[in-house]
């Protein structure tokens, strides 16, 4: 299906996030998509990611989740991400994921999602949100806070859903009412074991509709394609799962 992208400008309680906007060239409204980005950002590659979704019969909303710092690309990016090279880039990157409280990443998916709600290119109802890295935090915390919002939720090698911490996003299970995919990097330290059987209790206990799957082998980041942890296999896998949980919430 062929698809158009364009950028777009959301304004927030905070000023105005720019995003991208991926969707299929017909001029009808489609399936809404909320995508959270990892921790650097919007980029070709989320891009790309935007408009294999849309390719499948869904309109893309991608927002620049750092605006409050300015315009993407708000980090001066390689072509390929060398994670382990990269600490002088995470540097810089922490402060601004810090700015991402619950109370920010609230009002950022108010105006994320009122907007695909006025949008024509959406069709009337929930949306799917997927999140990758710390956008499946954003997700997890999404579905909690606005649940009449969200029909599904996916998140990919997550990390701190579940800790320890007063404000975790596991704790709002009980406001969940979308169908829920978790896609676990294996042996995360982002997402260790424990974090793990703590987000399966809550969503267990709290009667989520949910699956959760460790991919073996696969390292934390496996999806993205343009750093040094991409693990293409574990990639597609996760494409069919994400297809999945929006034939059965959101079918094109």
């Amino acid at each position: 299906m062929p698809v158009r992208g364009t950028l777009v400008e959301i304004p927030t309680a905070d000023g105005t996030a720019d995003a991208y906007l991926a969707h299929p060239d017909d001029d009808r409204a489609h399936p809404g998509v909320l995508l959270y980005t990892d921790a650097f950002g919007l980029r070709p590659h989320v891009k790309s990611s935007a408009e294999r979704l849309a390719a499948a019969g869904y309109t893309v909303l991608v927002p620049n989740l750092f605006y409050r710092a300015g315009r993407a690309p708000v980090f001066d990016l390689p072509e390929r991400i060398d994670l382990e090279q990269a600490d002088e880039l995470f540097a810089r990157i922490v402060p601004l994921l810090d700015e991402l409280t619950p109370e920010a990443t609230d009002r950022d998916a108010d105006a994320f999602l009122g907007w695909l709600a006025e949008s024509p290119l959406v069709q009337d109802g929930p949306v799917g949100l997927t999140g990758y890295c710390r956008g499946a935090l954003l997700a997890l915390r999404t579905a909690a806070s606005h649940p009449d919002r969200i029909a599904a939720a996916a998140g990919f090698h997550g990390g701190g859903l579940a800790t320890e911490s007063p404000d975790s996003p596991h704790l709002g299970a009980g406001r969940i009412t979308a169908e829920l995919y978790f896609g676990h990097a294996d042996d995360d330290p982002a997402l260790p074991p424990e974090q793990i059987d703590r987000l399966a209790v809550a969503l267990t206990e709290a009667g989520v509709r949910y699956r959760a799957e460790v991919y073996a082998g696969a390292p934390h980041g496996y999806t993205q394609a343009d750093t040094s942890r991409y693990d293409a296999a574990a990639a597609e896998r996760h494409w069919e799962a994400l297809f999945g949980l929006l034939k059965r919430a959101l079918p094109a």
